[in-house]
């Protein structure tokens, strides 16, 4: 069977440091931080007390007031996200058959905030169950691509993808190989999270995972770092527009890159870490290059899940090393988390974006807040510390890893005609 060609033609972006894909791009190639203190609820009696929050959305003014009152803020940034990718890509799903475009979606852990308000407001109260009635429905992760497909009238496959922190690169990889398979001929694809809250930080603090470097959060994230205590939380969201090749060019459509391939796999090891000699890791990218008809010769950029944990990141390195072999000296290697934080469940999508940026201007962004070389990692490497690089760059792969084991990796090419 003949694979369908499937290709980037539509961008997206809410995150904590740029509320639309040129704003992130910007802070991304300029090593700005997106970490502060947070300011949506009050931290004085939690460990971190700093996180990656988006700043200036108003969802009040985006949505209406009345209609962002029933949509947890996972739905409501996903909702703004896909509205800049569809601008973007040029679509007047009026002129389309809607039949098949598709919805899939990513998502960690979907409606927090909602369920913590509503299950706080009951424990309040009397024990008399008065519980809004937006409730389940605001709260399900499946909810935003479901509200997506009703805001733009699309009939196609609409589902989310759950694995934890690989849940939006799963999404892309389910689209873009419904779309090579002939199912559809276009997906709106990516992730959202919103877990800046009481519970969210709480629960991350309670299992040590999260950086309590409160006298210094925009360093804290530093990923590859000797000195590296764990993730700074983020939130916000990414879409991709993926999209058949010959019906992206019948409609005049600009194209950022080719998406050739995806991986998947499991640890089969930890409810929470990584194998130690990163087997997992290996073995997706190693699916992720056999499905694009590659080998690591042809990868120029990896960016890579490089979360600042001290188990996870040299476990991802391990892997990269077994991979690429001498490879690793001549690739770029970056965590745009340590500008971002980890998005959980939109990490892939923003990182994928970041890559496909990346691809196309010819930058590598950089993995900031690097300070003390950790002997651990091999010095040859280069981890693009602190400072963008400008390098030609034909592929790029990326990588997602979540709790429960999951692992999930996307390729993308240069587009050639």
């Amino acid at each position: 069977m003949e694979f369908k060609r499937v290709v980037v033609t539509g961008l997206g972006a809410l995150t904590p440091i740029g509320n639309t894909v040129a704003d992130y791009w910007n802070g991304l190639i300029n090593g700005v931080s997106g970490a502060a203190l947070i300011k949506s609820f009050d931290t004085e009696k939690f460990k971190t007390k700093f996180a990656c929050e988006v700043k200036g959305f108003d969802a009040d003014g985006f949505l209406g007031r009345k209609d962002a009152r029933k949509l947890d803020p996972f739905v409501q940034y996903a909702l703004f996200s896909t509205e800049e990718a569809v601008q973007d890509a040029g679509l007047d799903f009026s002129k389309l058959d809607t039949s098949r475009i598709g919805v899939i979606w990513g998502s960690g852990i979907g409606g927090l905030k909602t369920f913590l308000d509503e299950v706080m407001t009951f424990a309040k109260g009397d024990g008399t169950p008065r519980f809004n009635p937006f409730f389940i429905p605001k709260m399900i992760a499946d909810i935003a691509p479901g509200h997506i497909s009703i805001k733009y009238g699309l009939r196609g496959p609409n589902f989310t993808t759950v694995s934890a922190c690989a849940s939006s690169n799963n999404s892309l990889i389910d689209s873009f190989n419904y779309i090579r398979l002939g199912k559809a001929n276009m997906f709106i694809s990516g992730g959202s999270e919103a877990i800046i809250n009481e519970a969210g930080i709480g629960g991350f603090n309670a299992m040590h995972a999260l950086s309590t470097r409160n006298d210094d959060p925009a360093t804290a994230s530093r990923p590859f770092d000797l000195d590296r205590d764990g993730f700074v939380a983020g939130e916000g969201a990414g879409t991709i527009i993926l999209e058949e090749l010959e019906h992206a060019k019948a409609r005049g459509a600009k194209i950022y890159a080719e998406m050739v391939g995806g991986g998947m796999s499991a640890d089969a090891y930890h409810m929470t870490a990584p194998h130690p000699d990163g087997l997992g890791a290996a073995f997706v990218m190693r699916a992720a290059l056999e499905d694009a008809n590659l080998t690591p010769a042809d990868i120029d950029y990896v960016n890579v899940h490089g979360t600042s944990t001290p188990i996870g990141d040299p476990q991802e390195v391990k892997a990269i090393q077994d991979v690429f072999g001498d490879d690793i000296y001549r690739i770029n290697i970056s965590s745009t988390k340590s500008m971002t934080g980890h998005l959980l469940g939109a990490a892939g999508a923003v990182e994928a974006i970041a890559s496909i940026l990346a691809l196309k201007n010819g930058i590598i962004p950089p993995t900031i807040n690097h300070f003390t070389d950790d002997p651990a990692f091999d010095p040859k490497i280069n981890f693009t510390f602190n400072t963008a690089q400008k390098r030609d760059i034909r592929m790029v792969q990326s990588n997602g890893f979540g709790f429960g084991g999951h692992n999930a990796s996307v390729i993308f090419k240069k587009y050639e005609d």
